[in-house]
């Protein structure tokens, strides 16, 4: 039989809201909390590149469940761009492939072209970026100097503005659809200018529904453990934009068992049964994260469908 593994006492359950520095990939900073607070169980909603600062969503222990549900909200970023500079891997990092003179270039130009981002639908990714191709992230084939194929994804931008004009300097914010690539905005942004560009500074402000203001740094998480409780959200609050429905043990019992509980007959919210698509957080009658779940219609009824189990 095999051997169950030990669970570190350390782990935690939830969401720890890191503001990430410059310079580590956010692998690297999960690999640190992993071995220096000793939370063996962690994940993170939605990668940084190494360059970029900001919120990056560290899931613990059973938070790492969430991922699905947090991944997919939209993000808020702002950046610097350089004109006249043009990189393998669109940002700072990469290696210089062009330079091209700006002076024909005016602020107004360069405006009017960064508002235009809220109609674009879609873009190309990256050549050096962790997207696959059959199986094979297009970074690794990159730096095996093969081909890499073009490939495009559907975007969304909601809202954009521009915070200084200071060429070549451009500094921006810009709200994006979940997988956005920043990098890519700024490398067409120099190709509609005919003068090339990159991204040289990024900062994710916001990652729906939290953001900077409730990060923590790396140095602080790692240099004060014993504050780690604290700043962990607890799972039946981690999906804050979420409503919370209260379960008696009758109801906990036929959820744990699968059972789609009619939205009529089950927990109601502050304002009634819910509409169908209304997604909730189930808590049992101590308050602790039961199931995730979503009002869909079966049988002719509106029922909540477990969309994830949350019980230890």
């Amino acid at each position: 039989m095999a051997r169950r593994r030990k669970t570190d006492p350390r782990q935690r359950h939830g969401l720890l809201i890191l503001d990430k520095p410059s310079g580590p990939t956010s692998a690297n900073c999960l690999e640190q909390i992993k071995r220096e607070l000793g939370q063996p169980r962690i994940g993170h909603a939605g990668t940084l590149d190494p360059m970029a600062t900001g919120v990056l969503l560290v899931l613990l222990g059973q938070g790492t469940k969430l991922a699905t549900y947090l991944t997919g909200c939209d993000k808020t970023y702002s950046g610097r761009i350089r004109l006249g500079v043009t990189t393998d891997t669109f940002d700072a990092q990469g290696r210089v492939t062009d330079e091209s003179p700006i002076d024909h270039i005016r602020p107004m130009d360069v405006e009017k072209q960064i508002a235009s981002w809220t109609e674009l639908t879609e873009q190309d990714v990256p050549p050096v970026s962790a997207a696959k191709h059959k199986g094979t992230p297009l970074y690794a084939l990159a730096r095996a100097g093969k081909d890499v194929p073009v490939k495009t994804k559907t975007i969304k931008i909601s809202h954009v503005e521009v915070l200084e004009t200071d060429l070549p300097w451009v500094r921006f914010r810009v709200r994006v659809s979940a997988g956005t690539y920043i990098r890519s905005l700024a490398h067409s942004l120099g190709i509609r200018l005919g003068c090339g560009a990159m991204l040289d500074q990024l900062t994710r402000e916001r990652c729906h529904p939290y953001g900077l203001d409730q990060a923590v740094s790396l140095n602080s998480l790692l240099g004060e453990p014993e504050r780690l409780n604290e700043r962990v959200i607890p799972m039946g609050k981690a999906l804050p934009h979420w409503p919370t429905l209260a379960l008696n043990e009758r109801q906990l019992g036929l959820v744990r068992n699968g059972a789609w509980l009619p939205v009529a007959d089950g927990p109601l919210g502050p304002d009634g049964p819910a509409p169908e698509g209304c997604r909730a957080v189930f808590t049992d009658p101590a308050g602790q994260a039961a199931a995730l779940v979503e009002a869909r219609h079966k049988d002719g009824r509106l029922a909540w469908a477990i969309l994830r189990g949350l019980w230890q």
